[in-house]
């Protein structure tokens, strides 16, 4: 941010647009065209950033470039999405101006601008300033690969579009995340089923396609790829093919880092491969009663798709075919046409997909929802991708409601950027010229007024079961008769025309009624609930209705107190109230169901508000070219983009305006600490006098607030942040003389016991050479002894000479405490308090370490024992951190161990670094993945992380295990400890096992635990083979996920493949048995 003393660079080295000494849109277009060719793709206006898709990737977001951007002042470096996450992140804290409040960063732009790659760079950064090392930190940047698969697709505009829209809210205690929300809007549902020409289905399916192994498939039931017909049978080349596989790979990892159970995500992909199947599902008129039938082809495909739905056949079957409904306790059926039965294929596939989606997004906010006291006050930071503003050769109901949400947005930066700040200047007399700008609320007045606006006549024409598309375009056209922003289509064609703010759309209406009413009928639902795939039946039960747009917070809903201008013109202001009602929720889900354009209408106003109520953040996406080709611009695509967003006019008001208006006494609470005097009154004169005392130029005082220019917040910070440096030594140089003489004081004490000590041991050898003297003395008489009476032995002089005594109790205060990181015998070891103190901690250590010992006896031991019955060489059982670091002292680089934990269940993985070791926590997830603290792969076993991170580096020091650290000798193992154990096993009840009696004993050396464990292990692995023909991998658990109706799905595949081999010659079978 350059202040005005400094303004007057040329347009291509004007890293802030704002600082152009001239203002038009050649010179702009110049500008960013010159940064754009030297990969400086990122720009400032004033506060605002403006990013440009460089459609390759550039060396700009490595680890040390992030460390840069870590302070709160970046001024001094190039502009950078970093600097946007960084200002975030400080204001949210409190840092910079004004007191801790939440942020929201909005990123804008039309389709493949580059949202979601900054969305990731952000949270990226976001993460990288909290340096907590949590896993919840990884867990939350795992959420938006997860996400892309399921929700982005490739389309003619993006190869990677967001087909849904997400708003992440991240949830800070000071400066630490305890927890992430996400809310989605408005999946395109109908891409599931139909593709336009150029674009492809949502991402996961092709994934899978290419990421399963042989095996796999086989059990989900997928067969070729060109089979399909919901992905148009188009697969990829080769090289494409390898880029899914890596993504699949991505997409397992994530939904194990975040927390899915196996058997889930095993559920999950048998309900994708069921929407597959279902495709393929024809059907062909019955000639006897008029009906339709499933095709001779296609009944192989209706019953895989019931085995991978866990549903019976024929209820499959009958919610295809015909809808039941109850007339006075009479069930009737009505055949569906063939149309009506393709129709009701494509609703089934679309709402699984769909609830499938929903429920991924519940699953991430329930395993990544905060874990703190409700009454503790979270920050918030919150980031919003959403879909940008879409104009295709054919513009459907979807495209619609998009577009409506960039309008609001567009409104939203309006609103901030120019009515809000002008206002205040006409409110407090300031001399100013208003900057004209394109208004767009007329627009959203078209699309969401009640009860004329375009939304409010769809939905009631959905609400009259005789309606068309055709009476829904009648009643559009008689209704905005000479609107500015509205057209009738010319000719015969079913759609209209709206002028939104980025230029003319024309839609086609065809559709537009049914994908607004988005019904479920009660059959499929029914069929669904009654699935004996239990994920299937949870996305369909009453109270799971994962696409519902209501926001909760804490079970509760927010209901919105609308003004009446929002309600006549649509236009949703920051100025509306909300109050929370308990219990809200189930009200709202009693009534008539909502249509998907009032549920739309209703998330987008909660967004809103949201928004409304933080401070935002503006990141305005620019798409270079139309071609996706890197280091091409295109002046007209750029010019255009420039001209819509409103750039020109927000240059100028950032360049001329006041972004920054404090009230006095918000200025004058925040930064009377410069003043270095107490109790400052919160009045104008203190203002007055505290800008008097810095050097700042350029503001203004009005009547009741004082004006300031965007950069004059960092220049005000690093007055306090001069101050707080000089607070620091301050308390640095206090805090060093209290502890000096706290040190010298316990020093001085420490010398007194060493002197009262060396007092005490010279009182006793006083003592003992006296008693030996008169020993000695009375040896000397001439005294026999009796011989059953032996005299007592004494201490020789000459032994008294060479070894002195040791004094007598011996004192706590000089016992070495069990640091493990104690290891230099040079120095003195560290100082106990008292007796109780130390029995207590000591008691805890016990406890702590008998909990975890059960918890690896229990849990672990058989998944880490190896084949023969023993442990890898690598695992060291539970050893401190003083023995693990001694038994790497004289190792090679490269050489680790793995042991248990002291103090938690878990492992603690130790490694010989150069010159030092590095000890790294591995943690037992929930879902019975293992992750080592701060890196960003799950994995199913601790032999299998050992052996990944053999070939692949441990960040941030990208250290490769290369030699465990092994055993001393078979008699001197370092995991006695375990060996010790007794195990509430059949064995300690006087019963024989079940192991025991199938397999031979093995010998009787060792203890009973590791015996029992070997035997346990041992029976397995010979049980295994019989039922599988496959050896486990060591480590891995034996037990392994499979779709509920395998077999099912097993013969449906036969069948498909038995017709798609010899086609005719089953028709003819088919038709001899009949």
């Amino acid at each position: 941010m350059v202040p005005p003393g400094k303004r007057g660079p040329s347009p291509g080295e004007a890293g802030d647009l704002a600082a152009l000494a001239e203002l038009d849109e050649a010179a702009l277009l110049a500008g960013l065209r010159e940064r754009f060719l030297q990969q400086r793709i990122y720009t400032d206006i004033g506060d605002i950033l403006v990013a440009m898709n460089p459609f390759q990737p550039l060396p700009l977001y490595g680890r040390e470039v992030s460390e840069r951007y870590r302070r709160l002042e970046t001024d001094a470096l190039p502009p950078h999405i970093f600097a946007v996450a960084s200002r975030a992140y400080h204001a949210m804290l409190g840092r910079g101006g004004g007191g801790p409040r939440n942020q929201c960063i909005l990123i804008s732009g039309e389709s493949g601008a580059g949202k979601t790659e900054s969305t990731k760079l952000l949270l990226q950064h976001i993460m990288n300033l909290c340096k907590g090392y949590s896993q919840l930190e990884q867990q939350i940047l795992q959420v938006n690969p997860l996400l892309e698969a399921f929700g982005n697709a490739q389309t003619v505009m993006n190869d990677n579009s967001s087909r849904f829209g997400k708003y992440i809210q991240l949830r800070f205690q000071r400066n630490t995340v305890q927890g992430a929300k996400l809310s989605e809007y408005l999946l395109e549902k109908s891409r599931v089923v139909r593709q336009d020409t150029g674009e492809r289905n949502f991402h996961i399916f092709y994934y899978m396609f290419a990421g399963l192994s042989a095996e796999q498939k086989e059990m989900y039931g997928l067969l070729d790829p060109s089979l399909y017909r919901y992905i148009s049978g188009r697969f990829g080349t080769q090289e494409v093919a390898e880029h899914w596989k890596h993504k699949y790979q991505e997409v397992c990892n994530a939904l194990d880092m975040v927390g899915f159970q196996e058997q889930e995500q095993v559920d999950m992909q048998a309900i994708l491969a069921g929407v597959l199947s279902l495709g393929n599902v024809t059907f062909e008129p019955e000639e006897s009663n008029g009906s339709v039938k499933v095709s001779e082809a296609s009944k192989g495909w209706l019953k895989a798709a019931a085995g991978q739905f866990g549903v019976q056949e024929d209820e499959l079957l009958k919610c295809l075919i015909c809808t039941t409904s109850v007339t006075r306790g009479e069930q009737i059926q009505r055949f569906h046409t063939q149309q009506q039965a393709e129709d009701a294929r494509d609703s089934i596939a679309k709402v699984a997909y769909g609830r499938v989606f929903g429920w991924i997004v519940c699953k991430i906010n329930e395993l990544l929802a905060e874990n703190v006291d409700p009454d503790v006050e979270l920050r918030e930071i919150g980031i919003l991708d959403i879909f940008g503003f879409e104009n295709f050769a054919v513009n459907r109901f979807e495209q619609l409601c998009i577009n409506l949400a960039n309008e609001q947005l567009q409104h939203f930066f309006n609103h901030h950027i120019f009515q809000l700040e002008q206002a205040a200047y006409k409110e407090e007399g300031l001399p100013w010229e208003t900057i004209t700008f394109k208004n767009n609320e007329p627009i959203l007045s078209l699309l969401l007024a009640k009860p004329l606006g375009l939304l409010s006549l769809l939905d009631e024409q959905s609400a009259f079961p005789q309606a068309t598309d055709k009476t829904f375009v009648d009643k559009l056209n008689s209704s905005f008769k000479g609107h500015l922003h509205f057209q009738p289509a010319r000719g015969r064609v079913l759609g209209f025309s709206i002028i939104h703010y980025a230029g003319k759309v024309q839609y086609t209406a065809q559709g537009f009624l049914e994908k607004n009413r988005d019904t479920v009928p009660a059959s499929v639902r029914g069929l669904f609930i009654n699935s004996v795939t239990p994920l299937l039946s949870v996305l369909f039960t009453g109270k799971s209705s994962a696409h519902a747009c209501i926001a909760k917070v804490q079970n509760q809903l927010i209901v919105f107190v609308l003004p009446a201008t929002v309600s006549r013109t649509g236009t949703l202001m920051p100025h509306v109230k909300a109050k929370v009602v308990p219990g809200a929720d189930d009200k709202f889900n009693s009534t008539r169901k909502q249509s998907a354009g009032a549920q739309f209408r209703h998330s987008l106003m909660v967004l809103m508000e949201r928004m409304y109520s933080a401070n935002p953040h503006f990141v305005r996406c620019i798409k270079p070219n139309s071609q996706k080709e890197p280091g091409v611009l295109d002046n007209q695509v750029v010019l255009l983009q420039l001209r819509y967003n409103g750039l020109l006019e927000t240059i100028r008001i950032r360049r001329d305006g006041f972004s920054w208006r404090p009230s006095f006494e918000e200025f004058a609470e925040r930064y009377g600490i410069l003043l270095v005097k107490p109790g400052v009154p919160l009045t104008k004169e203190s203002c007055l006098e505290i800008l008097q005392s810095t050097e700042l130029k350029g503001w203004i005082c009005g009547k009741s607030r004082l004006f300031f220019k965007y950069w004059h917040q960092e220049e005000l910070a690093k007055y306090v942040e001069r101050l707080e440096r000089a607070a620091v030594i301050i308390q640095k140089v206090f805090r060093g003389f209290r502890c000096k003489k706290s040190f010298l004081k316990l020093l001085a004490e420490l010398r007194a016991q060493a002197q009262q000590l060396q007092e005490e041991a010279e009182r006793e050898r006083i003592r003992q050479l006296a008693l030996a003297a008169e020993a000695q003395e009375r040896n000397s008489l001439p005294v026999p002894m009796p011989r059953k009476r032996r005299p007592q032995s004494s201490p020789h002089p000459s032994d008294q000479s060479q070894q002195p005594p040791v004094p007598r109790p011996r004192s706590k205060l000089t016992e070495s405490t069990p640091f493990d990181n104690f290891l230099n015998p040079s120095v003195p070891p560290p100082v106990l308090g008292t007796e109780e103190q130390t029995g207590e901690e000591a008691k805890m250590r016990k406890l702590k370490r008998g909990a975890t010992l059960r918890w690896f006896t229990e849990t672990q031991a058989q998944k880490v024992m190896q084949d023969d019955g023993a442990f890898p060489s690598w695992l060291q059982g539970m050893i401190s951190r003083r023995e693990a670091e001694n038994l790497l002292i004289d190792k090679p680089l490269g050489c680790f161990l793995v042991r248990i934990s002291q103090s938690r269940p878990g492992y603690i993985l130790t490694y010989r670094g150069e010159g030092r070791c590095r000890h790294y926590m591995i943690q037992e997830q929930p879902n019975a993945r293992y992750v080592i603290l701060g890196e960003d792969r799950a994995h199913a076993s601790l032999t299998e992380l050992v052996r990944y991170h053999q070939g692949v580096g441990i960040q941030p020091f990208m250290e490769t295990l290369t030699v465990p650290c092994g055993q001393k000798s078979s008699e001197s193992l370092s995991y006695k400890n375990l060996e010790n154990l007794t195990l509430s096993s059949p064995a300690d009840k006087g019963e024989t096992p079940p192991e025991k009696q199938s397999c031979p004993s093995m010998p009787s050396s060792g203890t009973p635990a590791l015996q029992w464990f070997r035997r346990t292990k041992n029976c397995q692995n010979q049980q295994t083979p019989e039922k599988s023909g496959t050896k486990p991998s060591s480590g891995e658990s034996s037990q392994r996920a499979f779709p509920r109706l395998r077999s099912s799905i097993r013969l449906a595949m036969q069948e498909i493949q038995q017709f798609t081999s010899n086609p005719m010659k089953m028709s003819r079978e088919r038709s001899s048995l009949h």
